[in-house]
């Protein structure tokens, strides 16, 4: 990525415990934190922010979002930023750097940053956890399921709607998957404009059986009404549907692609200082480790993966049963390039809705 880099600057392990120890983690203070809210928010709020506030007497605001900068960036504009920490995914992270609508991120925070995973640190930004976008079908309405992305475009086998993201973005990957494309050649394919067209042809099979989705809590609730045979889902939701609401929710990991989500300062945050504390904390091993507990998200700290337990571990995109036809997204592609595709996306949906 143009401003992630995997840095290997060694700091003291004690950072954090120095921090505590000289009071520089302020009580009676609210932050206000940003995220896409549902099984995340829960999640985060139990392994992060509750721990937090009883250790030091944080208090936390929550809001919910569904991405994008533009709010942000017109916060930052007016000298008027109310938000203390985002929850980024990668596109936003890279670009609101670049922006300079993020604040800077002094690595020394975190301790070890050769700990984590490559390509988990910013100039602006930390990763919080490793996501993947996956499908998943009801197992009580498809017996046998599909197994494969290609099954995903299958309507002769499986008839029904599929429920998709209404975005370019992981769309276009699982047409060329589908469509026969190597994930090693996903992006060399995509990069060129015959590889675009066929992107949209692939989506052109199955174009009258797709139900769009916009926001992540939409994804299970369309499989759990019946609105949809299968659908693409944050690997979080389904887990979350079948762990706490019972769903007999089936995962297919094939295709999934995979990212990081992220940890950021927006630029003139009010309680910046603040906010890279908790930030820091919500980073350390011991402490990054338990999200999995409560989502199925792995943690971008390779120390903390011999915390969480074996049988968790068989959940969360990064095992390597669900690991082997996996595409990492090519972040540095879509912020290139999202705004010319996206726009022949819409003209693409416009079209397809009068068909």
């Amino acid at each position: 990525m143009k401003t992630m880099r995997n840095t290997h600057l060694l700091a003291g392990a004690s950072v954090l415990a120095t921090m505590f120890a000289a009071g520089s983690l302020r009580a009676e203070t609210e932050l206000s934190v940003v995220t896409y809210g549902g099984a995340f928010e829960n999640a985060v709020q139990e392994a992060y922010f509750k721990p937090y506030t009883e250790a030091n007497g944080t208090e936390f605001n929550f809001e919910s979002y569904d991405g994008g900068l533009a709010k942000l960036a017109a916060m930052v504009q007016a000298n008027n930023t109310t938000w203390d920490i985002i929850d980024l995914e990668s596109n936003d992270a890279v670009a609101g750097c670049d922006e300079g609508l993020l604040e800077p991120l002094d690595e020394s925070i975190l301790g070890d940053t050769a700990d984590f995973i490559p390509g988990a640190i910013s100039d602006c930004a930390v990763a919080s956890m490793i996501w993947s976008t996956v499908f998943a079908y009801d197992k009580e309405k498809l017996a046998d399921g599909p197994t494969s992305i290609s099954d995903f475009f299958d309507t002769a086998k499986f008839p029904g709607k599929r429920g998709l993201r209404k975005s370019p973005k992981g769309t276009l990957e699982w047409a060329l998957l589908a469509d026969g494309v190597s994930k090693d050649e996903v992006y060399e394919v995509l990069s060129s404009k015959e590889g675009v067209d066929r992107a949209f042809a692939k989506l052109d099979t199955i174009k009258k059986d797709i139900t769009w989705w916009e926001s992540g809590a939409q994804a299970p609730q369309l499989l759990a009404d019946g609105a949809v045979v299968m659908t693409q889902a944050y690997n979080g939701r389904i887990h979350d549907a079948v762990k706490n609401d019972g769903s007999p929710f089936v995962t297919v990991w094939d295709g999934q692609i995979y990212d990081f989500e992220w940890w950021g300062v927006p630029a003139g945050a009010p309680n910046a200082d603040e906010a890279f504390e908790l930030i820091a904390y919500a980073s350390s091993p011991e402490v990054v480790a338990r999200l999995s507990k409560y989502i199925s998200y792995a943690p971008p700290r390779k120390s903390a993966l011999p915390l969480i337990d074996d049988e968790i571990l068989s959940d969360l995109p990064t095992a390597e049963a669900n690991f082997n036809n996996a595409v990492q997204i090519d972040v540095d592609f879509w912020v290139d390039n999202f705004d010319v595709i996206n726009k022949r996306f819409q003209v693409w949906l416009a079209q397809a809705a009068n068909s």
